[in-house]
């Protein structure tokens, strides 16, 4: 897929970001009432996917997902609904979510300099679509399959390893394959429940003594809404 790599120097550090050449028109994340909705097509769906495994390939780079102008996505209803930006941040990046928003205007300069690329992903990166995510019982193991979750200036920030990042993907692209066959469908109903196809990409327990505190990020497939 064409990229676009940009490079921010801020604080005495310097920041290498990677982010799509074209917008995405059919992909979006909404921050609801509970939980995280992202929303996809298969085309944006395959490219959000892909930006998930060069962040699992890229250490030192940041994957910037402008998604707060998308095209409203169908079955976007709830009073509360709040469109965010995404960034996925390998953690040996140690960005601070404080300094994101300084680093957004740096990009989005008229004179930033921009170099156009194409980055591609071997097939053997994104893991058996049928699989199931199996968390290690070492906790060292265990823990390069989290994701940490910052919400910073209209942008949701999440940090985490090569494994994490690929776990992610494997739900976007499992969307993307089971999503156009139903569609298809006179049953498939955006939004609504068991009417559509949709994975969870991560959990987060905001308190274990609570099985009800807890959030989700959330990709739902959508047929093309926006040309």
């Amino acid at each position: 897929m064409k990229i676009v790599v940009q490079k921010v120097r801020l604080a005495g550090t310097e920041y290498r970001l990677i982010r799509p050449a074209r917008p995405l028109r059919n992909g979006a994340l909404y921050k609801t009432h509970s939980h995280y909705e992202m929303y996809v097509d298969r085309t944006d769906g395959r490219r959000i996917g892909t930006l998930w495994l060069l962040a699992a390939r890229s250490p030192r780079s940041l994957i910037y997902l402008p998604m707060r102008t998308s095209p409203a996505a169908p079955g976007v209803g709830w009073e509360d609904e709040q469109p965010l930006d995404l960034v996925l941040a390998p953690r040996t990046v140690q960005l601070r979510p404080s300094r994101w928003k300084r680093i957004r205007e740096h990009l989005n300069a008229g004179n930033a300099p921009r170099e156009l690329r194409t980055a591609s992903v071997p097939e053997r990166d994104l893991p058996d679509l049928n699989a199931d995510c199996i968390i290690p019982d070492n906790p060292k193991e265990a823990n390069k399959f989290l994701l940490r979750k910052d919400i910073y200036a209209e942008t949701m920030l999440l940090t985490g390893g090569t494994e994490a990042f690929r776990e992610g993907a494997k739900e976007i692209f499992a969307v993307t394959k089971d999503g156009p066959p139903h569609a298809a469908t006179r049953h498939h109903i955006p939004g609504a429940c068991n009417y559509h196809v949709c994975r969870p990409i991560y959990d987060w327990d905001l308190d274990p003594l609570n099985m009800c505190n807890w959030e989700q990020l959330h990709v739902e497939f959508c047929p093309q809404w926006a040309r």
